[in-house]
């Protein structure tokens, strides 16, 4: 296992397409690549999408498919996790993706004002016993107000009941534009070809019978965003 990894983070260093920066080099710091991703990463000036904690980077990738007119980043502190994602993107040569190995929030030394234009949340640890380490907590949306364009679309997908129902009343009692809303997505008639990619935990998810729970949100900049009074 060890020997895998080991190969694995030897690999990841010879992708162009995977950004690995030291953290001394972005705490309390803007990145070189902040505001400039479209131009000088992907060499366009198409719309930037995230998928925060993108694990194997099956979103990342499965989305870059679909939207040859959009530039996808999938963010992940894990780098042997990233690399399948990574690896799939260079064999396939897939030139919309990219991957950033970083922490979630250390975005704001990565992005600039209004420079990502939607934002995916895939089965994340839904951090039960620490509210604001969720990444949809006021302290993350806060991040992400940072960079995301005004009215840009928020997307989570999980299966934990406790983080949809969160999610969903920090959206209310912020009176956030709630777009789609379903505790259980595959049973909702609303699945399509973005709603249909599915992650290596939602397969194990799916296996156990567990119902999928999706949220599609506009993030309001000019919003100074409350905590549900019960999670404070």
């Amino acid at each position: 296992m060890v020997k895998n990894k080991l190969s694995r983070f030897a690999e990841m260093e010879t992708f162009n397409h995977v950004v690995q920066p030291p953290f001394d080099e972005v705490f309390n710091k803007d990145y070189r690549l902040k505001g400039k991703w479209a131009k000088d990463f992907f060499g366009n000036s198409n719309p930037l999408v995230l998928e925060l904690g993108c694990g194997k980077g099956e979103y990342t990738v499965g989305l870059a498919k679909q939207y040859k007119n959009k530039n996808f980043l999938g963010i992940d502190i894990k780098g042997a996790r990233m690399w399948r994602g990574a690896k799939t993107a260079f064999d396939d040569e897939i030139k919309n993706v990219g991957f950033l190995r970083t922490r979630v929030d250390l975005t704001n030394s990565f992005f600039g004002e209004a420079e990502v234009s939607e934002i995916w949340i895939t089965f994340p640890d839904p951090q039960l016993k620490k509210y604001y380490k969720r990444l949809t907590s006021t302290r993350f949306l806060g991040y992400y107000q940072g960079f995301i364009k005004q009215d840009g679309y928020v997307n989570l997908k999980t299966d934990n009941a406790d983080l949809y129902t969160y999610t969903k009343k920090l959206i209310e009692l912020n009176r956030l534009e709630l777009s789609i809303d379903t505790n259980d997505l595959y049973n909702s008639g609303i699945v399509n070809d973005i709603l249909s990619i599915k992650t290596f935990y939602e397969k194990q998810f799916l296996a156990q019978g567990k119902p999928i729970y999706y949220l599609r949100f506009k993030l309001n900049k000019q919003v100074k965003l409350e905590e549900p009074k019960d999670e404070e």
